[in-house]
């Protein structure tokens, strides 16, 4: 008997919606297999809106040594250049109290608050457990008072450290460095604190970091931005102990040209490719799949400029 024979007309219909339903329920399955998400570390509100998905490129842009004379005028720059803004501690002078981040941030660079990951300073810190920088920031912040926190931006891993507690190795925030890298699926990293690994300012090269830039050396992180001396230095890629490493080592951006007043210099030291001791200014960053690109885009009235690009290891 033929199959026509063995259902009526409104069975064989039946039968045939049925079998397009199971078609495009499991067209349904492969697409959904095959999309690629946007996450964000663990311990990390994805506070200020959505990031920006896997595929395209990003902007990540700020400075560091903010809230002092030069603010207003760098503050201007990040109201037409959009993406993520960073900022690289010392953000409210002089101590990072709520009256100064209330009449010297927030009206200046506050105007960018919501898009903001900040990173705190040693400036924050003069007021106990930088409690102005954790109050104003929230969220935004990372953990309540912990002062470190990563997120991803685009397909790079983006992560806020604080220079201002230990940072030794077999420290608790070392420790949480090397499992939040061991726990990244992205190609690229980059990497925020305070207080340089490498500068030939005011202040010089600290040894405190060395082991946290030794932790992400080892996870072939590409960038590191720091502020303190008030000032721009670009650095050729580094090991962490200041050899030069083309293939794997980092490159390390001095970004204390927010507002602070200038920290000049006779000589950079070894491995500078790039200094400016007298031009305020924002380091903005386009990160893509794979590569880097980074620009010194200075206030008006100013000519240094700075600019290049960079691929991930």
């Amino acid at each position: 008997m033929s199959a026509s024979k063995l259902f009526t007309p409104n069975a064989r219909r039946l039968l045939l919606l049925a079998c397009l339903l199971l078609a495009s329920l499991a067209l349904a399955m492969i697409a959904a297999c095959g999309r690629s998400t946007d996450t964000v570390s663990p311990g990390v509100s994805p506070a200020g809106g959505n990031l920006p998905t896997s595929g395209s490129s990003v902007v990540l842009v700020g400075a560091g040594d903010i809230g002092d004379d030069g603010r207003e005028a760098t503050a201007k720059l990040l109201d037409r250049i959009p993406g993520t803004v960073f900022t690289a501690g010392d953000n409210a002078y002089p101590d990072g109290t709520d009256a100064d981040y209330a009449q010297k941030y927030n009206p200046t660079w506050g105007r960018q608050r919501e898009r903001t990951k900040p990173t705190p300073g040693n400036h924050e810190y003069n007021t106990s457990g930088a409690t102005g920088y954790y109050k104003y920031f929230g969220s935004l912040a990372g953990p309540s008072s912990r002062g470190y926190y990563s997120y991803d931006l685009g397909d790079w891993h983006i992560i806020s450290l604080n220079s201002n507690i230990d940072m030794s190795a077999g420290s608790v925030q070392e420790r949480w460095l090397r499992a939040d890298l061991a726990a990244s699926n992205k190609e690229c990293t980059l990497a925020i604190w305070h207080h340089p690994r490498f500068s030939a300012g005011k202040h010089g090269s600290s040894t405190k970091s060395q082991d946290i830039y030794q932790a992400l050396y080892e996870a072939g992180a590409e960038v590191v931005v720091v502020g303190h001396d008030h000032n721009y230095q670009r650095f050729a890629p580094q090991t962490a102990d200041g050899q030069l490493d083309r293939q794997r080592g980092i490159r390390q951006f001095v970004a204390g040209m927010g507002g602070a007043s200038h920290y000049s210099f006779s000589s950079p030291i070894a491995n500078t490719e790039a200094y400016n001791t007298d031009t305020y200014g924002v380091l903005k960053l386009t990160l893509g799949p794979g590569t880097y690109q980074w620009e010194f885009v200075p206030v008006a009235g100013k000519t240094y400029r700075d600019s290049g690009s960079g691929t991930c290891h």
